[in-house]
């Protein structure tokens, strides 16, 4: 008998479906933080300190130029989630096909640019002149893998709009040994330094995306994709847009806030200090995506729900996920802190300043991340009611604007790192205001009404009836 990967989340209790719904997603997400930390020590051990560098100074171009992209495949859950919960089988598909031609034609657009500009925009972000040529051969390689990144995020948004997040756990799994298993191959073994590291990398990519695409074309469900029918409807790319390009550009916002607060710790000119902050903030993304899997959880399950005008599920799945996200948060954070030390020492042994400067950074990120948990839920929350302007609107201006007035009006007057890192839980809790107010306010009643008046059939994220089939 077949095993069905699919989650009933528009009917029984919610907080087991949202817990098995969560955790895989949370395992795929730690073993890729984990897949990423090993590339680091593979060739910061093996190909030179050069290397290492090059690898590590691109991270936060890479984030800048994929946000947008995944965000697009937010867009593409909430759509599908919300047919699915609707039963509207034929729009799902439509949606599927779709959002998987969006996907390929983004990849190879985004590929052709990376190819092209990467010496560019190296050069206008001052990378440093000893490791600009390897940096550019790295991203060079790097980014012909951007069409099997971004099929696997959206192939993975979709199966997660049905409640399968134990597939791409397995293929993500997979490809990230071969990842690892390549980069020990191609760094020790060849001699290939960042090229091999690179290489290694969106090999692995092709493999995730191979395997998230033959387990659709097998689906036998609405799932099911038929490659000789990709292609655009113009309805669905709205749909899609209207959801996903907000979320996308919250993270363009995100990552440009986050380096200028980078830049600001980078001004004491301390090398202990910085190399504090990022062990710290790589420790907290091992929190972070423990509360990220709730997010994740509330687009599918409101979605779903909201399709099929359960309003009232709604109301449970956004409190559930909050409460979860919360709890999660609270406990990991404040492990981290505690163990912040030890922890700290792997990424700098025998660094005590290095450590110091980490559990500063934590004392005021890592132990109110829980807050961020709730943030990022009840931004969920607004995208799967198919609201995802407000949030972004709220987002930065709560999160991102106030960094960045924090920075030009209050650093100043305490010129501190402490003063630096404070501005992070205080932002949290100004945008967290921000989309509650909206939600209950506005959002929530305007969404309910409209559902309620129309039934299930009610889909269009622009204040439309869609097409029923």
């Amino acid at each position: 008998m077949k095993k069905n990967h699919s989650i009933d989340m528009c009917h029984g209790s919610l907080a087991d479906k949202i817990l098995f719904f969560a955790l895989p997603l949370m395992a795929s997400s730690l073993l890729q933080l984990l897949f990423n930390a090993a590339d680091v020590v593979v060739v910061g051990r093996f190909a030179g300190k050069e290397a290492l560098a090059a690898v590590g100074s691109n991270t936060s171009l890479i984030n800048l130029l994929i946000n947008l992209f995944v965000g697009l495949s937010v867009g593409t859950n909430v759509v599908v989630s919300r047919d699915l919960g609707a039963k509207r089988y034929d729009n799902v598909s439509r949606g599927v096909h779709t959002a998987m031609a969006m996907a390929l034609a983004s990849g190879v657009a985004m590929m052709l640019f990376g190819v092209v500009m990467v010496r560019c925009l190296l050069e206008w972000m001052s990378s440093p002149t000893d490791v600009i040529d390897l940096a550019t051969v790295y991203l060079r390689i790097y980014f012909l893998g951007m069409p099997a990144n971004l099929v696997y995020n959206f192939g993975a948004a979709i199966l997660r709009a049905q409640g399968d997040t134990q597939r791409p756990l397995y293929f993500l799994t997979l490809s990230g040994v071969v990842n690892v298993l390549l980069n020990l191959v191609f760094v020790i073994g060849f001699h290939l330094d960042v090229a091999g590291v690179a290489l290694a990398t969106i090999i692995a990519q092709y493999i995730s995306a191979v395997l998230v695409v033959r387990c659709m074309m097998k689906e036998e469900g609405p799932l099911h994709l038929d490659l000789k029918q990709l292609g655009f409807e113009k309805k669905v790319v709205i749909q899609i847009l209207n959801v996903g390009l907000p979320a996308g550009f919250q993270g363009v916002v995100f990552s440009l806030s986050n380096v200028v607060i980078q830049s600001s710790i980078n001004s004491f000119d301390d090398s202990a200090l910085v190399a504090g902050g990022a062990a710290a903030a790589n420790i907290e993304n091992f929190v972070y995506v423990t509360m990220n899997a709730f997010h994740q959880a509330a687009i599918s399950f409101v979605g779903q729900n909201y399709g099929a005008a359960k309003c009232d599920r709604v109301d449970k799945v956004a409190w559930q996920c909050a409460a979860f996200a919360m709890l999660f948060g609270l406990v990991f954070g404040n492990l981290a802190y505690f163990f912040g030390a030890p922890l700290a020492s792997i990424y700098a042994p025998g660094e005590p300043e290095v450590v110091r400067q980490a559990l500063v950074r934590m004392l005021y990120t890592a132990r109110p991340y829980f807050i961020c948990g709730a943030m990022e839920v009840l931004a969920g929350i607004l995208r799967g009611l198919g609201s995802s302007v407000i949030p972004m609107i709220t987002s930065i201006m709560g999160a991102c604007v106030l960094r960045l007035v924090w920075v030009a009006a209050v650093f100043p007057l305490s010129p501190t790192p402490a003063c630096l890192y404070v501005s992070y839980p205080i932002s949290w809790i100004v945008t967290t205001l921000f989309h509650f107010l909206f939600l209950m306010l506005a959002v929530r009643k305007r969404a309910f009404a409209k559902v309620q008046s129309n039934g299930p059939a009610y889909l269009s994220t622009e204040g439309r009836h869609p097409e029923v089939s």
